[in-house]
């Protein structure tokens, strides 16, 4: 048990260290920064390690990528919702696509809209600047290509059967 929780570990902790190095490839999309290899690591770990390793790892790669400047407040609703709820759709289906699906309605639709009172309490914009769905489109557009990038990954894993064999390494 503790040495599949290590493993697991270990992989999650590399997991959001490419997400936080992922991060110096982000483009603005209006208030949001968006950065695409959050939502491959986001899909990556649902399928590899199970959503509270997922949820664990996007919270501290956008903890760190704060600390270190390459992120915004954004990062926590624009990261978590996805993360959660592709690992729970994997969890429960073990269906690669509805687990793209779930990265994407996550992170686009409960994030977009759980970054509203972000940028209002904590980042001090006016409400009268933004609609409270302003956050959508951009965490759609970056959620689209993070989700597209890990699915061509996981199939391709799928096709040669190293995603199997990952994720029987993992869970021994």
């Amino acid at each position: 048990m503790k040495q599949t929780n290590l493993k697991k570990l270990t992989v999650a902790a590399i997991f959001c260290a490419v997400a936080v190095v992922g991060s110096l490839f982000s483009f603005p999309v209006f208030g949001s920064k968006c950065s695409p290899v959050q939502h491959m690591v986001n899909v990556l770990c649902a399928v590899l390690l199970g959503p509270g390793y997922g949820l664990g790892a996007a919270f501290l790669a956008a903890l760190i990528r704060n600390l270190l400047g390459l992120g915004s407040l954004m990062a926590f609703p624009g990261s978590m919702f996805g993360a959660l709820l592709c690992g729970l759709v994997y969890w429960k289906t073990k269906n690669i696509l509805a687990t793209l699906i779930g990265e994407v309605f996550g992170t686009a639709v409960l994030g977009g809209l759980c970054a509203y009172p972000v940028a209002i309490f904590l980042m001090g914009m006016n409400a009268a600047e933004i609609a409270f769905y302003a956050y959508i489109v951009p965490f759609l557009i970056s959620t689209a290509a993070g989700a597209l990038i890990s699915g061509v990954l996981i199939y391709s894993l799928k096709r040669t059967g190293v995603l199997r064999s990952m994720q029987e390494r993992l869970n021994r």
